[in-house]
């Protein structure tokens, strides 16, 4: 086992009083840069972990059975701290090593910035929900928000009662809000093009048509024909007159007419309500909200793609703790709202 004779040293024995160490940088004529500045891109951070332990055992035997390392890795770090703060940090006295007065007013401040290091580094856990007081964005359709908000808000008022939610709707083409960090959630069918989202598909729902109660359309079964036959209201955040229904007819040969495309589903489902117009909903997601309309579902007889319902985040969230906690609520009310009955 080495002793403290063990650490760099350039003069005296054991009975020497107590002294700093020549180092190798005054050696080699640069006696003045101990009192120069050292710019941080030179220097190792690792020699922080190095110099809290050799601080707290004041000996390189000690710190390099603190750190796991041999007695001579530890003692060419030494030299290394040295250099770079331009102090001996430990010195002899006698068979002792003693901290200089720089070292003793540095060592509660090293430790400290160790400790937060592996903070830093170490793994997430879960977030104090009593005391956790913050605001979550998330893009959705208005639909949908209906559809999950009062068990989710539920969830929240339980379990982070400081919590509060900004639900806006789904983004147009040329913005990506998860990209840029102005929304922390998008639910529904993801729009972001941007490489880096992460997607999680929670589920898949079908397309339904919605009537009035005593629509003509609910007496008999609703063929191709008689949809395409009606007048129909959309609901597109962007305006768009078609979509995947007018493909499905159009290669029956038929086209609707759609008199009217506004950008809420609420809007949408109301002006249904209210007249012969015809509109489509998700089957599941939709339930509550088409039952407390009194409209009609009616099963559309087409081959149409499935809705996706998927979760997406940007993965500057992946760690952060509140984070994974919403993703987690969200991902649980959704997907509750999709695996019961259907009509």
């Amino acid at each position: 086992m080495h002793s403290a004779a063990d650490l760099p040293a350039a003069s005296g024995g054991d009975a020497d009083p107590a002294r700093p160490v020549a180092l190798p940088a005054a050696a080699s004529g640069e006696s003045s840069a101990f009192a120069e500045a050292r710019p941080l891109a030179g220097i190792d951070l690792n020699l922080l972990v190095t110099l809290d332990a050799l601080l707290a055992e004041r000996s390189v035997s000690g710190a390099a059975r603190r750190l796991h390392l041999t007695e001579p890795a530890v003692s060419r770090a030494l030299g290394r701290i040295r250099r770079a703060t331009g102090n001996p940090i430990l010195v002899r006295a006698g068979n002792t090593m003693v901290p200089t007065p720089r070292a003793l007013e540095i060592h509660a401040e090293v430790h400290d910035l160790v400790q937060r290091a592996h903070a830093v580094f170490a793994p997430v856990g879960a977030p104090d929900l009593a005391t956790l007081d913050r605001t979550f964005t998330i893009l959705s359709s208005d639909m949908l928000v209906a559809t999950i908000g009062v068990g989710l808000l539920d969830r929240l008022a339980r379990q982070a009662p400081r919590v509060r939610l900004r639900f806006l709707p789904e983004p147009t083409p040329s913005a990506d809000p998860l990209r840029d960090g102005t929304a922390d959630l998008e639910i529904g069918q993801i729009d972001s093009t941007a490489p880096e989202i992460r997607v999680e598909t929670l589920g898949a729902d079908s397309a339904i048509a919605v009537v009035r109660a005593g629509h003509p359309l609910t007496e008999g079964p609703l063929t191709p024909q008689r949809l395409a036959a009606a007048r129909h209201v959309v609901a597109s955040r962007r305006g768009r007159l078609s979509g995947p229904i007018d493909e499905a007819l159009a290669a029956l040969g038929l086209r609707r007419t759609v008199v009217a495309s506004v950008s809420s589903h609420t809007v949408a489902l109301s002006l249904v309500a209210h007249s012969d117009l015809v509109g489509v909903a998700p089957r599941r997601l939709g339930r509550d909200r088409l039952a407390a309309l009194g409209l009609v579902p009616l099963d559309l007889g087409l081959d149409l793609p499935s809705l996706s319902l998927c979760l997406a985040w940007h993965p500057r969230y992946d760690a952060d703790a509140p984070h994974r906690w919403l993703r987690a609520q969200v991902r649980d009310v959704i997907r509750e709202s999709i695996t019961e009955d259907d009509y």
